[in-house]
């Protein structure tokens, strides 16, 4: 495991998910918010899914599904809601 692996994945549980044979959508679904949430503020999520999906990535593999809708969720735009999107009289 590199630096650079250890900057986007730096627990490790990306590399695990893909060594664990039968592992489900749901079980991937749980490690990539454990993930999500282990990753340093400093780290973009964005570039560091798609250095994940470059080591990785396997077709085919739940977790490719995940990280590759991970990625479809961050380049989604989002729309602001509450009192500042409304418009004011």
């Amino acid at each position: 495991m590199g630096l650079s692996d250890m900057i986007e994945d730096p627990k490790g549980l990306i590399r695990e998910a893909y060594r664990i044979e039968g592992i489900g959508a749901d079980q991937c679904r749980s490690i990539f918010l454990d993930w999500a949430l282990s990753l340093p503020d400093t780290v973009p999520q964005k570039p560091a899914i798609e250095a994940l999906l470059k080591t990785y990535g396997a077709a085919g593999h739940p977790m490719t599904e995940v990280l590759e809708a991970g990625l479809q969720t961050i380049s989604a735009p989002r729309r602001r809601g509450g009192w500042r999107s409304r418009a004011r009289q």
